[in-house]
């Protein structure tokens, strides 16, 4: 497809076809429904949508009579430019389907930038798998471990405030860890293998455990009432639920003290876990700032 094709189509139209370009390479499919719930239209002009993507960009979507919707092609190529962070913010979030454009800001502003940004290939094939429930054959590189190939099953994205991860079963290991996606390469969707009762997010115990956290302005910081100020507190703390496999890594984002005796100094760490025990049992709670397991709590004194 061609900018001048683009170009002579109206804004709605392009925001509908980047839509079906999103949906069908990071889901993996798209009904005409989809297209008639997101925008309000009718069937027919929904259908009228998917026809002009496959006349414009051939071979990027297939139809699938069984399935009763289009799907990846074969020779897909993408046709919208999208930034990783606006097709995060769509998969995770459900905003910005529509044609990447800058647009011009109500006020301005500014927000730190991310260094690292997961390839869009590499991301899309996760996506897919995890939409459509398949385990997935990479080629993934850790600094423990060098290069090494594996089987997961991934079921969610997490991002750590720095990079983003996969969470999955890895078949490897057989137990449920986090990927970090710019570290994967060559993925694989394994359609025709079957994800067991064991590999299900519902057997992840450190992703369904809810963990209650209460943090307090730190005791050796000056102002608390500043403190509470900043982080919204209700009588002078701050109370979360978070997933056990996220945990550390959002407790290492905000500069969260976790250590038992308040005991990091440093002006980033404005706040204090009050009670360090909830932590018990949370396997990245090794990431948190100051986080002392009870046994070598015990084990020291």
């Amino acid at each position: 497809m061609s900018n001048e094709q683009l170009a002579d189509l109206t804004q709605p139209q392009r925001d509908r076809l980047a839509f079906v370009e999103l949906r069908v390479r990071f889901i993996g499919e798209i009904r005409r429904q989809d297209l008639v719930t997101r925008f309000g239209i009718q069937s027919a002009a929904a259908s009228r949508d998917l026809a002009l993507y496959k006349e414009l960009a051939p071979g990027n979507i297939d139809y699938d009579p069984k399935g009763k919707s289009y799907v990846l092609g074969p020779d897909f190529r993408p046709v919208f430019d999208f930034p990783p962070e606006r097709v995060l913010s769509w998969l995770t979030q459900g905003f910005g389907d529509g044609e990447p454009m800058r647009l011009k800001a109500w006020v301005a502003s500014e927000s730190p930038s991310r260094l690292t940004h997961p390839d869009l290939d590499v991301l899309a094939s996760v996506t897919r798998a995890i939409h459509q429930e398949c385990p997935l054959g990479i080629e993934y590189h850790s600094i423990s471990s060098g290069r090494t190939e594996r089987e997961i099953v991934p079921f969610a994205l997490i991002d750590n405030g720095l990079r983003w991860h996969v969470r999955a079963f890895d078949r490897k290991s057989q137990e449920f860890r986090d990927f970090v996606i710019t570290r994967i390469k060559r993925p694989f969707l394994m359609r025709d293998a079957d994800v067991q009762p064991h590999e299900r997010s519902d057997q992840d115990i450190q992703w369904t455990r809810i963990v209650e956290l209460e943090m307090v302005p730190h005791p050796d910081q000056p102002r608390p009432e500043i403190t509470e100020m900043d982080y919204g507190m209700v009588r002078g703390s701050l109370r979360m639920k978070l997933r056990a496999a996220t945990a550390g890594y959002i407790l290492r984002q905000w500069s969260v003290d976790c250590s038992p005796d308040h005991s990091l100094r440093g002006y980033e760490f404005r706040l204090w876990l009050k009670d360090h025990l909830a932590l018990y049992g949370v396997k990245n709670a090794v990431l948190a700032p100051g986080y002392r397991s009870p046994d070598q709590n015990k084990g020291e004194q």
